[in-house]
């Protein structure tokens, strides 16, 4: 059974970090529909003034942060002891569990272009230990496909597979597509799949989708797309829906309003990380 478009979001202008200009797409009003994709934010930009503010040091608990870059460069630092860049094409995977601070500058380049999502965790593993993972370019395969190529940035597809999450399966298909040309993609038909037009319009399950919109598709088997006059590259995420309570707070989304409230005392009282390194954040 072919997929269908049940939802469909357009993407806002937004700031958020120091002064970070990005697109919102996914938020607090979205999470029952795209469930276990919490947030989505994308950008997209030549002008280095929107984005080089970055995002300075924050706390998270109960999310996965998956963040891929395209085209720009991402400097990543946190309480874990982690100084690290992603750039032109990569991936950075930190799963924030029990808490975490870290910091994203974003230095200038000719193009930013990515996103950023949010990945629930399950209601057990809120409070696991928080990690931080690079995958480089040398993990990611590009395979081929007739009328394009999918750049296979996490799970599995066919025999291919790349990096696994630890928490929750993600498949993460970054999936370029030439004008007129179709592509059937097979899925799980009970996952959680969702697809977002990266760059230019495309034809999502027979519908012309804008770019920067986020669609969640129906149950079913396969996914037809197409790739809409001047190309297409539509970020394809399947997982599982947790079906849990989300109770939210800006950087931190647990299952109760006791479990917020203990986090924002914790970050109060400076007991909010449990696993870290004895070094300053802050200093370079």
């Amino acid at each position: 059974m072919e997929r269908i478009i049940v939802k469909r979001v357009k993407g806002s202008k937004a700031i958020d970090g120091a002064g970070v200009h990005l697109t919102r797409v996914l938020g607090n009003a979205t999470v029952e529909t795209f469930d276990p994709i919490l947030m989505l934010d994308s950008f997209d930009s030549t002008n280095p003034d929107d984005y080089t503010a970055g995002f300075p040091m924050h706390p998270h608990r109960g999310i996965e942060t998956v963040t891929y870059l395209y085209k720009g460069k991402m400097v990543h630092k946190d309480t874990l002891g982690n100084e690290d860049s992603i750039s032109d094409g990569e991936v950075q995977w930190m799963n924030s569990g029990s808490g975490i601070l870290h910091e994203e500058q974003v230095p200038a380049s000719p193009r930013i272009l990515g996103v950023q999502l949010w990945l629930n965790l399950p209601q057990k593993e809120k409070m696991s230990q928080p990690t931080y993972r690079h995958i480089g370019n040398d993990e990611i395969e590009d395979i081929q496909i007739e009328g394009g190529f999918i750049r296979l940035l996490a799970g599995t597809y066919k025999d291919y597979k790349a990096h696994q999450g630890d928490h929750l399966p993600l498949n993460y298909y970054d999936i370029h597509l030439d004008a007129g040309a179709e592509f059937v993609l097979d899925t799980k038909a009970d996952d959680s799949v969702m697809a977002f037009t990266l760059l230019g319009d495309a034809v999502v399950a027979g519908e012309t989708v804008e770019a920067k919109t986020a669609v969640k598709l129906s149950d079913g088997d396969t996914l037809v797309l197409q790739g809409a006059e001047g190309g297409s590259q539509i970020l394809v995420m399947q997982s599982k829906a947790l079906h849990e309570p989300v109770v939210w707070g800006g950087p931190i989304v647990m299952n109760t309003n006791e479990e917020l409230r203990q986090a924002f005392e914790e970050l109060q009282n400076n007991t909010f990380i449990k696993d870290r390194l004895d070094f300053d954040p802050h200093k370079g």
